[in-house]
């Protein structure tokens, strides 16, 4: 009993390690988000070669941060990833493409002999900022309406037949693209979609020296913050009001259960409570500077930095934690991904909890290494005498 209880908190400690990763993955997005503004935003070559010098310091943290989720998932969960990457593989190869335009974007827009031009290479950015936020909602969203998948573990005894002799198949028709013709999972795409714009608006608040592009970023910012709040209101009642994928603890056996993500946030006060924190604080960082006049407050970009991660983070406990699928399948509802039937091995877990502790020393280098890059507002002056312009 005392191995199957430390499995089971093995399990649900790589649940809450995921789940923060995905949280900070969706904060950081505010660089993809950023990348769709430039042109709104900046008017000239100068002004927007200043954007995208801000966006390019922070690029590669995002990216970072994507891979370090997919490997922590990989690791954990290792029946997820087969799964869904090696089923919805559309979906996860559209994600990985954006990531290296952008890549390229930001090492070549500004390099001598650039025979494509600027444009190009802006264009490239604007797809990464566009397809990855939606991409990345609509696939978190899966979580909570399910995809079309089998999992049966006799298959990999299969040694006959043109199949592979593999544990997951996926049955959907467009290998994961199918999700986004979802509209309770395009909710949540839109939804990261424009708070990823919202974000990046309020850093550009925080962390540019340009009265007159000030004026178009609080413009932008009231456009913006109206679609995603709606967003993110029919995401969340649509979630609470509908049926969840319930896990009987003593059998295993899943079923349909009404209003089970409400029942979630009800049963689990904690998570309740990051959640309503979590959103005041998206909020409060939103509302401040689209209410003051003279003086705009530059610091709600830390606000609602920390409220999205505590949102999105009690929206993946919400998924996984309290009896409940968090990769349902729509196709055979027994197989349902759990943490408990999808986790990897006790000893593995164990193992990889020790790697683990770094976590915090990571996170103090990257706050060290954020502090430095953004040690002074940057402006045009600060731009010419950069040793290495995007």
């Amino acid at each position: 009993m005392t191995e199957i209880f430390t499995h089971s908190l093995l399990q649900h400690y790589w649940w809450i390690i995921v789940s923060l990763l995905g949280a900070i993955l969706v904060f950081l997005m505010f660089v993809q988000g950023g990348q769709t503004l430039i042109y709104s935003l900046g008017k000239t070559d100068e002004e927007r070669t200043l954007l995208i010098n801000l966006l390019g310091r922070k690029w590669e943290f995002t990216f970072t941060t994507l891979v370090t989720f997919g490997g922590a998932f990989f690791a954990s969960f290792p029946l997820f990833y087969s799964t869904s990457f090696g089923g919805a593989y559309w979906v996860w190869m559209l994600i990985l493409f954006a990531f290296i335009v952008q890549a390229v974007s930001y090492e070549y827009r500004s390099k001598a002999g650039n025979f494509l031009g600027k444009r190009t290479y802006e264009t490239f950015l604007l797809a990464n900022g566009i397809l990855a936020p939606v991409l990345i909602g609509t696939a978190v969203a899966t979580f909570f309406t399910g995809s079309q998948f089998s999992v049966n573990f006799m298959n990999i005894t299969r040694l006959t037949g043109d199949k592979m002799p593999v544990i997951s198949e996926w049955t959907g028709p467009a290998h994961g693209l199918e999700a986004a013709l979802n509209p309770h999972n395009l909710l949540l795409g839109l939804t990261v979609f424009f708070l990823a714009r919202v974000l990046a608006l309020l850093y550009f608040m925080n962390r540019l020296n340009h009265p007159v592009m000030m004026e178009r970023i609080k413009k932008q910012l009231l456009i913006n913050a109206i679609p995603f709040v709606m967003f993110f209101l029919g995401f969340t009642i649509w979630t609470l009001l509908s049926s969840g994928f319930a896990v009987n603890p003593q059998t295993g056996v899943i079923s349909l259960e009404s209003f089970k993500y409400l029942h979630n946030l009800l049963q689990m006060p904690v998570v309740a409570i990051l959640f309503i924190l979590g959103v005041a604080l998206v909020l409060i960082g939103i509302i401040r500077p689209l209410t003051c006049f003279e003086k705009c407050s530059t610091k709600g970009i830390w606000g609602a930095g920390i409220g999205t991660i505590l949102t999105v983070f009690s929206l993946f406990l919400l998924a996984g934690f309290n009896d409940t699928a968090y990769y349902p399948s729509t196709f055979d509802l027994q197989s349902s991904l759990t943490i408990t039937n999808s986790s990897s091995s006790s000893y593995t877990l164990t193992v990889m909890s020790y790697v683990s502790l770094l976590v915090p020393f990571v996170i103090a280098y990257i706050w060290v290494a954020w502090r430095s890059i953004d040690n002074k507002k940057i402006d045009s002056i600060e731009l010419e005498n950069e040793s290495h312009v995007y």
